[in-house]
Parts: structure tokens; C-alpha cells; sequence
């Protein structure tokens, strides 16, 4: 009976976990009443602009990173392909320290649940907190992953929408963007 119990009782926080997720992704992507849609970014368009707080408890802003290529990639750590695809992305941080940007954007979750997943995969680098949506409501993201690369001028050179499939893919991007 017990065993029954516990079963019930982790089928209930997850469905809520879950109910919880959607909520999130949905709020992002509504459209308030009275206010035009809006729409995804484009190739060729500036990148809308933004601040948050990084894991570290640093304030970032896009514009911190004008004169680099900067990749931004939305995740959350419920997400398959955005777990799948972070190793790629982790690779870019770590072997284009100084021309390169790579902002991770988290959305919808809280610092906690990022720092233990972070943990968990052991991974180091700062992730920006975007618990209320409002970085992802900027870019229109309605799923995960999205992935924004801009030239140093700020302009979106490339978006990949979903998991990017090879360190080619990005690498490829990457290099678009800097003959932008």
C-alpha cells in the first residue's frame, strides 16, 4: 500500500512540475489582450536587447557583448534536446573565450533548480535566470532549445530553432556571423 502511496504522490508532482512548465512556456509565448503579437526575430534584424542576473549574481546585458560574436541559447533543464545540445554550446564557451559570447538563458526556472542541474552535469558556466519569461518574450520563443548567433554589430546572423544536431552546425554559424 505504501509503495502505491509513493507512486501516486510522485505521479502528482510531477503532472504539477510538468502542468508547472507549460505554464511557463505558454505565458511566454501568450498574447496579452490589447497588445499586437509579436514576432520572432529575424536573420538580418537587431537582436533585441536585454538585461538580466547570471547564476553568479552578476548583471548582464546584450549590449556588454557588442564587438563580439555572441550566441544566445534558451534552454531549461527539463528539456531533452536542450541537455543534449549544451555539451556543443559548453564547447564553443570554452574554446572562444575572447571573440565569442555564449549566454545561456534559462527559461522559467528558478536559480535553485539551475545551480543543481548545473551540478548535477558539471557544468561552470553562468547561466542567466530568466524565472519570469521576460528575456524569452523578447526573442518570441515558444519552445526549446532556440539559439540566436549575432555579429558583432549585434544583428542575427543565424537562428537555429530546436537542438542543434553537430559541433559543424554551430562552428558553421559561428563563422557566418563573423564575415557578416
Amino acid at each position: 500500500m505504501k509503495l502505491h502511496l509513493r507512486s501516486a504522490v510522485t505521479w502528482f508532482i510531477t503532472l504539477i512540475a510538468v502542468t508547472a512548465s507549460i505554464g511557463v512556456i505558454i505565458s511566454i509565448a501568450g498574447n496579452n489582450e490589447g497588445q499586437p503579437a509579436m514576432q520572432r526575430p529575424s536573420i538580418g534584424s537587431q537582436a533585441p536587447d536585454f538585461e538580466g542576473v547570471n547564476t553568479n549574481g552578476e548583471k548582464v546585458g546584450l549590449a556588454d557583448y557588442r564587438g563580439k560574436v555572441v550566441v544566445i541559447n534558451f534552454w531549461a533543464s527539463w528539456c531533452g534536446p536542450c541537455v543534449n545540445e549544451m555539451p556543443l554550446i559548453n564547447g564553443v564557451f570554452q574554446d572562444h573565450p575572447d571573440d565569442v559570447a555564449t549566454l545561456f538563458v534559462n527559461a522559467g526556472e528558478s536559480k535553485g533548480t539551475i545551480m543543481e542541474f548545473l551540478a548535477a552535469h558539471q557544468f561552470e558556466f553562468p547561466v542567466l535566470i530568466d524565472a519570469t519569461g521576460k528575456i524569452a518574450g523578447a526573442y518570441s520563443v515558444t519552445g526549446l532549445p532556440v539559439t540566436y548567433i549575432l555579429n558583432k554589430d549585434g544583428v542575427i546572423s543565424q537562428s537555429i530553432i530546436g537542438e542543434i544536431q553537430n559541433k559543424q552546425q554551430l562552428d558553421k554559424a559561428i563563422e557566418d556571423a563573423r564575415g557578416d
